[in-house]
């Protein structure tokens, strides 16, 4: 970005701030162009949207308030539209359409999503007694709402399994403030084993750098993982699990083989069972998988596994063996 006063090209700086919301103060990562010549900063309204997300995502976690993701998920569910969705909940017209783009809901109205989320029984209440429905719009939706219990009873192995899985974490910090997400986690896995045919180490660099790189510029993780600081580098918490996981659900095959000098070690190949649903994932998140591919592309398992080891994230929670958590992004030095 060029300077307003100079027409400079100006450098993008991170630092350190406090900002206040709802009565309450947050420090924050601010990004911001800085003008050498004038000693001035400035933004632009993605930077101050980004900004601003990095204060609302500890506001919602502190207070437990469903994340965006969460409310476009909930909705979704029922395939209905977001003016349905307030008339259900009782909220104004607009206001569940402006949840879905960002706006930080009052804490009544976030309890209200979080009884319904967790429960379909509570949804399918709030139905049977809302006098706001007509009969026609009340039936179709009860219809759906059966058929969603129906599925999720033929599925409750495979919820139970994920959540195992992801310990049923809620988006915090450690998460990439993202509730985790299997589906995306293992689209991520085949996209990077249709790309890279990497190793199972490679593999969890390449995760743990697009989830990482992604918080570092949109303030969110892709798939909501966890990642720890193991020996060999940060790698998703039970990493085995999830791999399993693509493997039974078809997205991706593993095969063990010889790289020669007495090694061998697991490689990951796209499964032809299964295409990349890039559906599930926004333009910059589609960019962040880009970016890691091609900045890795020419890396051996032996050599980002190395890169890894020079990242703060690793350094500095690999004697505890810690979670790590995703405000490390900011110190990244290889992406």
């Amino acid at each position: 970005m060029k300077s307003p006063i100079t027409g400079k090209e100006m450098t993008l700086q991170i630092e350190k701030s406090i900002l206040e919301f709802r009565k309450e103060k947050f420090e924050y990562n601010h990004k911001s162009y800085y003008c050498a010549d004038s000693g001035e900063s400035f933004t632009t309204t993605e930077l101050d949207e980004f900004n601003l997300n990095q204060v609302y995502n500890q506001y919602r976690d502190k207070h437990n308030i469903p994340f965006p993701d969460q409310i476009i998920k909930l909705r979704n569910t029922y395939g209905l539209s977001a003016s349905m969705m307030s008339k259900i909940l009782g909220f104004g017209t607009n206001s569940y359409r402006n949840y879905e783009k960002g706006e930080v809901p009052s804490l009544a109205n976030a309890n209200l999503i979080n009884t319904v989320s967790n429960s379909i029984l509570n949804f399918k209440l709030l139905v049977d007694l809302n006098n706001d429905l007509n009969d026609e719009e009340k039936i179709k939706i009860l219809k759906r709402i059966e058929v969603i219990i129906e599925n999720y009873r033929e599925s409750k192995d495979d919820k139970n399994y994920v959540g195992i899985l992801f310990e049923n974490r809620l988006p915090d910090n450690y998460t990439g403030y993202r509730k985790p997400d299997m589906e995306k986690m293992s689209n991520m896995i085949l996209f990077f084993a249709e790309k890279l045919n990497p190793t199972e180490t490679m593999m969890n660099k390449l995760l743990f750098y697009s989830d990482f790189y992604n918080y570092k510029n949109t303030a969110y993780s892709i798939s909501g993982a966890n990642y720890m600081a193991h020996n060999y580098g940060p790698v998703p918490v039970r990493f085995g699990g999830i791999f399993d996981y693509a493997v039974n659900k078809d997205y991706i095959f593993m095969k063990v083989e010889d790289y020669g000098n007495g090694y061998w070690g697991k490689c990951f190949y796209k499964s032809s069972q299964k295409d990349f649903n890039s559906e599930l994932f926004n333009s910059e998140e589609i960019e962040s998988l880009n970016v890691i591919v091609n900045t890795f592309r020419g890396c051996n398992a032996t050599q980002i596994m190395g890169k890894s080891h020079e990242e703060k994230a690793w350094l500095e929670n690999e004697k505890s063996k810690s979670l790590i958590d995703y405000n490390y992004a900011f110190e990244l030095i290889h992406v």
